[in-house]
C-alpha cells in the first residue's frame, strides 16, 4: 500500500478556460430546499442539445481498478465510440501498472492517461472529482465507500455509473435517497450495475407478468446459491484498515454480506416483479465454512411480506460443494414464470405446466447495454438517474441481513427511517487499528 495523495500532491486544475469546454457542461443548477446541508453546493453540471452532443467525447474516469472495475471498463469502453479513460483511482498502485498496458493494447487511443492522473490512496477519488476535464466517473469501490462517493461525485457535478450495491446500511441508504433527487435536480446522469434490467429476457418476462401472463402475482421464490467466494489472507505488515479494504468482501462495513454484495442481483429482481419493496423480512441461517477472522455467514433464508400480503421465499448461499441455483420463480393465479440467472433464460408456463412462451438470456449484452444507455442519455440531454431503485433493492438485501443477524421481525419503515445503523468506521484511514473481526449471532446482535 502507497501513503493517500494530499490535495497539496498534486497540482490544482486551472479551471477559467475549461468550464465551457463543450455545450454539453455548462448548465448551471439550483438545488431545492430539503436535499440537507451536506448536499446543497452543486457546481456547474452537464446539460446538451442532443443534435449537438452525439458526437461529443466523454472523457471518464474511474475509481476502484478491481474485477468489476476492470470489467466496467471494458463494456463502456467496447460499447461505446468517443469515450476516453484519462484518469484513474485506487488505494493500490499495482492496479494502475496491471490493468491499464493490457486496455492500451486493446482500446489504443481510447485510454489516455497520463502518468500524473494514476492516483493512489484512500482520498485518490476526491482527485478524479476535481478534475473539470472529467465528465463521467465509474465508482467501482467496495460497496462500503459507495453512497459517500456517489453523493461526492454529483456534488462534483459528474455523471455517475455506480456498481451494485448502493449501499450496506440504512445510513448508506439515506445517503443514496440525497444522491438520487441532487441528480435529479442537477441534471447528472448516475446509472447502475444491475445489468438484469437491460438483459432482454428479463425486461420481456416481467413485462408480460405485469400484463397479467400469470394471472395476479401470489408469491415467489428467489435463490443466489453457489460453491464459494474468494478469501486473501493478509500480508505480512497491513494494516487493520489495509487488509480489510484488500480482502473487503469478508468485513460487512465494506460488503453488507453475500446477501447485499452479490444476491442483491436476485433481492431487485424481487422488487422489480413485486412492484417496489418489502414491508417486512423474517429471517435465518448462519456460518459453517467461513474463515475465522470473516465476519459473513455462508448462508441466509429470508421471508419477505410484500405488499397485499405476497410473500416472498429467498435464499442465498455460499459452500463449496453444495449444489448451485440461482434464478426466480414467479406464481400467479393462472399460471408460473421462471428467470434463470446469467444466460439461463426465461419461461412462462400456463396452470396446467404448458409453457406458452420463452426467451434466451444474453448477460454480456446486458452488461454492456447499461454503459451504451448511460453515455447515449448523456449525450441527449436526458440524463438517466435511477439510483433511487437499486438503494432500494440494496436495502431490500439489508433488511433480510439485519433480521436474519437479530433473529427479529425488521419492518422497512424502521429500517428505512428509525435504524441507527452505520457500519463505516468514524476515523478511517490506512494506519487505523479497526475492532477484531466478529459475526453476528442471533439473540445477542442487537436491532438498532
Amino acid at each position: 500500500m502507497q501513503e493517500r495523495i494530499e490535495a497539496s500532491d498534486t497540482d490544482a486544475p486551472n479551471t477559467s478556460d475549461k468550464s465551457n469546454r463543450r455545450d454539453f457542461l455548462v448548465k448551471g443548477s439550483a438545488v431545492a430546499s430539503g436535499i440537507g446541508a451536506s448536499a446543497l453546493h452543486v457546481p456547474a453540471v452537464h446539460s446538451a442539445e442532443a443534435a449537438a452532443a452525439n458526437s461529443e467525447l466523454v472523457r471518464i474516469g474511474i475509481v476502484g481498478l478491481g474485477g468489476r472495475g476492470s470489467g466496467a471498463l471494458n463494456d463502456n469502453l467496447t460499447i461505446n465510440d468517443n469515450v476516453q479513460l484519462v484518469a484513474t483511482a485506487d488505494v493500490d498502485p499495482a492496479k494502475h501498472e496491471g490493468i491499464l498496458p493490457r486496455l492500451k493494447k486493446t482500446y489504443g487511443d481510447k485510454i489516455a492517461v497520463d502518468a500524473g492522473k494514476n492516483f493512489v490512496g484512500l482520498d485518490a477519488y476526491k482527485r478524479i472529482l476535481d478534475d473539470p476535464e472529467i465528465d463521467l466517473v465509474l465508482m467501482t469501490t467496495p460497496p462500503g465507500f459507495r453512497p459517500k462517493y456517489v453523493l461526492e461525485a454529483v456534488q462534483a457535478g459528474k455523471h455517475v455509473f455506480a456498481e451494485k450495491p448502493s449501499c450496506v446500511d440504512p445510513a448508506g441508504y439515506r445517503t443514496c435517497l440525497v444522491a438520487h433527487e441532487l441528480a435529479k435536480q442537477s441534471g447528472t446522469a448516475i446509472v447502475t450495475g444491475t445489468q438484469y434490467r437491460r438483459q432482454v429476457n428479463y425486461m420481456e418476462a416481467i413485462q408480460k407478468i405485469h400484463e397479467g401472463a400469470i394471472g395476479d402475482i401470489i408469491n415467489m421464490t428467489a435463490r443466489y446459491c453457489s460453491t464459494g467466494i474468494w478469501y486473501r489472507a493478509r500480508k505480512e505488515g497491513m494494516t487493520d484498515t489495509q487488509y480489510q479494504v484488500y480482502n473487503w468482501m469478508h468485513f460487512i462495513w465494506l460488503s453488507g454480506d453475500q446477501i447485499a454484495e452479490q444476491a442483491v442481483h436476485n433481492v431487485d429482481v424481487m422488487n422489480w416483479v413485486m412492484g417496489g419493496p418489502p414491508e417486512q423480512a423474517y429471517a435465518g441461517g448462519g456460518r459453517f465454512t467461513r474463515p475465522d477472522d470473516s465476519e459473513m455467514w455462508d448462508n441466509m433464508s429470508v421471508d419477505f411480506t410484500y405488499p397485499g400480503d405476497r410473500q416472498v421465499s429467498f435464499k442465498c448461499r455460499q459452500i463449496r460443494g453444495t449444489q448451485s441455483e440461482v434464478g426466480n420463480r414467479i406464481y400467479g393465479s393462472n399460471g408460473t414464470a421462471t428467470i434463470l440467472g446469467s444466460n439461463g433464460g426465461a419461461m412462462i408456463y400456463d396452470k396446467d405446466g404448458n409453457e406458452v412462451w420463452s426467451m434466451k438470456g444474453n448477460i454480456q449484452a446486458a452488461y454492456k447495454q447499461e454503459h451504451k444507455d448511460l453515455v447515449d442519455s448523456i449525450r441527449a440531454g436526458e440524463p438517466i438517474v435511477e439510483l433511487k431503485q437499486t438503494a432500494d433493492s440494496s436495502m431490500t438485501a439489508v433488511l433480510g441481513r439485519m433480521a436474519a443477524y437479530t433473529g427479529q421481525k425488521v419492518d422497512w419503515k424502521f429500517a428505512t427511517e428509525e435504524s441507527e445503523l452505520d457500519l463505516f468506521p468514524e476515523s478511517l484511514s490506512f494506519d487505523n487499528d479497526l475492532p477484531e473481526p466478529s459475526f453476528a449471532v442471533p439473540g445477542q446482535t442487537k436491532l438498532t
